[in-house]
């Protein structure tokens, strides 16, 4: 469980620079930003007003590199083996890198997005592929995965900073892997239900999933999807609702 002595303390992180949302009143709820850099969406505008943002609300700001495949938003899981895979991720990390020195902002983690995040969560190959990748670029650079999977394995394996991350606003199923979002209930919209979510993690590393079974998690992360309507309506209330059950929001890229 993430807890010190000052007591208890999570990280809150949103997908952003996504063209869809309000970035601007996102984070100022956060405490870490993952930027879409071209693979799914973003193109320089919105990674600069990106970079910008985290830098004035003290964000912890990230690459959300994908597939090349902006048509399905990077949703739709590919045969990675037969894609330069690699090298689209450095291009898009890199891309972020440079901009981020140009704004004077220094990128601390990588959290790959949509189908690429999903399979590597499930295959040791390509979870291996990525943490090579991001320890190629900047050892420095932590790596988001879903909690328990093989992408958060293989990033410790690389010697890479494990961010072991869980959602705050999406169902879970059966071994803790995330509802189809084809399927009714699969995004949390009510606050109460989202807050409770966190705390019970924090308090009892247990969640809970659709059909109220409990699986044990440890997450050091939260996630906020930020091309919801209501995420900045939601993440303002899990702010203010962790920070009256005494959480601090804290991004682990930069406790150390």
């Amino acid at each position: 469980m993430a807890q010190k002595e000052a007591g208890m303390h999570i990280d809150l992180n949103a997908d952003v620079g996504e063209g869809c949302g309000d970035d601007a009143a996102l984070l100022r709820w956060v405490s870490s930003a993952s930027i879409a850099c071209g693979g799914h969406a973003g193109g320089e505008a919105s990674m600069r007003e990106a970079l910008r943002l985290c830098r004035l609300h003290g964000v912890a700001a990230g690459a959300h590199p994908s597939y090349l495949d902006p048509e399905h938003f990077g949703r739709r899981e590919l045969d990675w083996r037969g894609l330069p895979v690699a090298e689209q991720m450095a291009a898009q990390i890199e891309n972020l890198q440079a901009l981020a020195r140009e704004e004077g902002v220094t990128l601390r983690h990588v959290k790959p997005h949509g189908a690429l995040y999903n399979q590597a969560a499930r295959e040791p190959e390509l979870a291996a592929l990525i943490a090579r990748t991001v320890r190629r670029l900047d050892p420095q650079l932590a790596l988001y995965g879903l909690a328990g999977s093989a992408l958060t394995a293989a990033a410790r394996q690389a010697g890479l900073r494990a961010v072991q991350e869980a959602f705050a606003d999406r169902a879970y199923q059966d071994g803790l892997s995330l509802l189809p979002r084809s399927q009714p209930g699969s995004l949390l919209h009510e606050p109460e239900a989202a807050i409770a979510q966190v705390l019970r993690a924090l308090r009892q590393q247990v969640l809970i999933d659709h059909q109220g079974r409990r699986w044990p998690l440890q997450a050091d992360s939260f996630c906020l999807h930020g091309d919801s309507q209501d995420a900045a309506q939601l993440a303002a209330r899990l702010h203010d609702g962790l920070r009256q059950a005494g959480v601090r929001l804290l991004s682990p890229s930069v406790d150390t």
